[in-house]
């Protein structure tokens, strides 16, 4: 086998694998979808919960920092 025919069943191998990824992620986005679908569907706001789950992600130094800033900006504009 020449080497190009190895370069192309290696790029075809990762050009499969990034779609099997990919599809992998759509499921995992509609799942996602579904659970927020089933959170509104019993009384919760989904866009308080995605804040929610962006505020976990983020680290708590950096969580406090911005919170403070708001609270600044929300104090200077008299909306406290």
């Amino acid at each position: 086998m020449s080497e190009g025919n190895v370069a192309a069943d290696q790029l075809r191998l990762l050009i499969e694998r990034i779609e099997r990824l990919e599809e992998e992620k759509k499921g995992i986005g509609d799942d996602i979808k579904d659970v927020y679908l089933e959170a509104k569907a019993n009384g919760y706001d989904p866009k308080i919960m995605r804040q929610i789950v962006r505020l976990r992600k983020m680290p708590q130094h950096d969580r406090q920092e911005m919170e403070a800033i708001l609270q600044t900006y929300l104090s200077a504009l008299g909306m406290e």
